[in-house]
């Protein structure tokens, strides 16, 4: 059997003009996987191939990753199914008037809530989001992923994408309803890993979310979900 690790991008920049870009605390988690790894599994730390969406801040956490675990030059296969939908056109989709910048509490639940019933209504094919794919082709583009993994690959193979594209191969894995990946979906933590088995026939689920690499003391306030 052969491990696909699916790891979420580092903290981005909610609230700002660009969100498509690693904070700094999200550079720190990406290296701070990669050095995890390195510590587990020394000079056996390697991966077949790598996969990431082509969004900014899933490259840079894969460039993060592979600082940390002092990993030289690999060729990175980039995955256009493997970006995140766009929140913004899911909720437009829902509620076309402007919102404010979610720099409150209140309003931060408030875009959440929001984003659920967007997601829930994309899903239905109650709406279109402008810009985005259907939901079937979204789902698609996750499963050309996996099935590419699987036909393609026998060791370990790492995969950089957003909680979005994961919880939904996670669901697809599981042969859950589409509306369960939102709830996978909104607790997924940044910089998290998700470990599944494969061969050339399937993927089966082994572990979820996890964040071995957080787990001292020294590293409890690094944990985010944005």
């Amino acid at each position: 059997m052969g491990t696909l690790y699916l790891v979420r991008h580092g903290q981005a920049s909610f609230g700002a003009d660009d969100y498509d870009q690693l904070s700094a605390l999200g550079w720190r988690q990406a290296r701070r996987l990669g050095a995890y790894w390195r510590e587990r599994f020394g000079a056996g730390l390697a991966f077949d191939a790598v996969l990431t969406g082509t969004l900014q801040r899933q490259q840079q956490t894969w460039q993060g990753i592979a600082e940390g675990a002092g990993l030289g030059a690999l060729e990175t296969l980039l995955w256009p199914g493997l970006d995140e939908y766009d929140s913004h056109a899911v909720i437009a989709a829902i509620h076309p008037e402007p919102l404010p910048r979610p720099d409150t509490p209140e309003l931060y639940r408030h875009h959440f809530r929001l984003l659920r019933d967007g997601l829930a209504a994309w899903m239905r094919g109650d709406t279109q989001p402008a810009g985005m794919p259907s939901y079937r082709e979204f789902v698609q583009g996750v499963v050309g992923a996996l099935d590419h993994v699987r036909t393609h690959h026998t060791g370990n193979v790492l995969l950089v994408s957003s909680g979005g594209p994961i919880s939904t191969a996670v669901a697809q894995v599981l042969s859950t309803p589409a509306e369960t990946s939102i709830e996978l979906n909104m607790r997924y933590r940044n910089s998290a890993v998700t470990e599944l088995a494969f061969t050339p026939r399937r993927h089966v689920l082994v572990s979820y979310n996890a964040l071995p690499h957080l787990a001292e003391a020294a590293y409890r306030d690094w944990v985010t979900y944005a």
